[in-house]
C-alpha cells in the first residue's frame, strides 16, 4: 500500500484545512519545496499536491510552486485543485506532473473525464470528496445530489487510473478514516482507491490494510505528518511496499471496524 504525503498549497504556503474550511487553515511551512524534499528524502514513493487556491478559483493558481516541487524531487507527483479543462490538465502534465486529479468535472462533465483518459492513459485520477455520502464540488464549497458510490460506478468504464476518496468531515480532524464509507466505495467500483482524510496514527494505517484486498491501494496522510502524530518512516515500515508481511497481526476487532 502506498503511503503518500500531502502538500496543500494556499497562497504559496504549505497549509492544512479543517474539514475543508478555508477559514480554518493552519500554516505548517512557508516553503513547500523544502517540505517536498523532506518527504522524498524520508522515503515517500509519491507526493500528493493540492492547489487550494485553484480549487476555489476554478483554475490552477499555484503552477510555479507545483513546477518547483516537480523539479525538486525524483519521485512522482500527483496534483489536484481547479482542474476543469483539457488545457489545464495538459499544462500540468507538461510540467512533469505524473497524474492529475479531477473532481468537479467528473460530476458536471463526465464526458471530459472519458476523453482525457483516452488522451492521457493512466494519468487521470478522480477525486471523490464526500460530505454525508454525497459528492462535494468546487473546492468543497458546493454539494451535489449524486452519491459517492454512484459516481464511482459511473466512472468505472472511463479508464480512470485511481479514485481518491476523501471524507470531508474527517479531513484534518485526526479522527481516523471512515472505514465503512471506504468499504462501500470499494465494493461499488473496480478502480483502485486511495484513502484520504482523518488518518491520525499507525493503528489507523494498519486498519486500512484490511481493505487492501478490496482495492484500497494507498493512503494520503496530511495533518498527522505535520503534527508528528505519524512519522513517515514508521508509516512506510508499517504498511508500505517494503513492509514485513509474514508476521501475523492481531489488533483486535475495533482496529478493523
Amino acid at each position: 500500500m502506498d503511503v503518500i504525503p500531502a502538500i496543500d498549497l494556499l497562497e504559496g504556503r504549505c497549509v492544512r484545512l479543517y474539514q475543508g474550511d478555508y477559514a480554518q487553515s493552519e500554516t505548517f511551512d512557508e516553503n513547500p519545496i523544502a517540505v517536498a524534499r523532506k518527504w522524498a528524502n524520508q522515503g515517500a514513493s509519491r507526493l500528493h499536491v493540492v492547489d487550494l487556491d485553484g480549487a476555489k478559483a476554478g483554475h490552477p493558481v499555484n503552477q510555479h510552486s507545483i513546477e518547483a516541487i516537480v523539479r525538486a524531487v525524483d519521485i512522482p507527483v500527483q496534483v489536484g485543485g481547479g482542474l476543469r479543462s483539457r488545457q489545464s490538465v495538459a499544462h500540468l502534465l507538461a510540467l512533469g506532473v505524473q497524474r492529475v486529479i479531477l473532481g468537479t468535472v467528473a460530476v458536471e462533465h463526465p464526458d471530459l473525464i472519458a476523453s482525457l483518459c483516452q488522451e492521457f492513459p493512466n494519468q487521470i485520477v478522480v477525486g471523490i470528496d464526500a460530505r454525508n455520502g454525497r459528492v462535494a464540488t468546487r473546492g468543497w464549497l458546493e454539494t451535489a445530489e449524486i452519491l459517492a458510490t454512484d459516481l464511482a460506478q459511473q466512472i468505472t468504464q472511463a479508464g480512470v487510473a485511481a479514485i481518491i476518496y476523501t471524507d470531508i468531515h474527517r479531513d484534518g480532524t485526526l479522527q481516523g478514516p471512515n472505514m465503512d464509507a471506504l468499504r462501500e466505495l470499494a465494493n461499488a467500483s473496480t478502480i483502485p482507491i486511495i484513502a484520504s482524510g482523518g488518518v491520525s496514527s499507525t493503528v489507523d494505517l494498519l486498519s486500512l490494510l484490511a481493505l487492501e484486498p478490496l482495492g484500497v491501494t494507498g493512503v494520503i496522510i496530511g495533518r498527522a505528518l505535520y503534527t508528528g502524530d505519524i512519522a513517515l518512516k514508521e508509516a512506510l515500515q508499517a504498511i508500505g511496499p517494503g513492509r514485513i508481511q509474514d508476521i501475523p497481526l492481531d489488533f483486535g476487532t475495533s482496529t478493523f471496524a
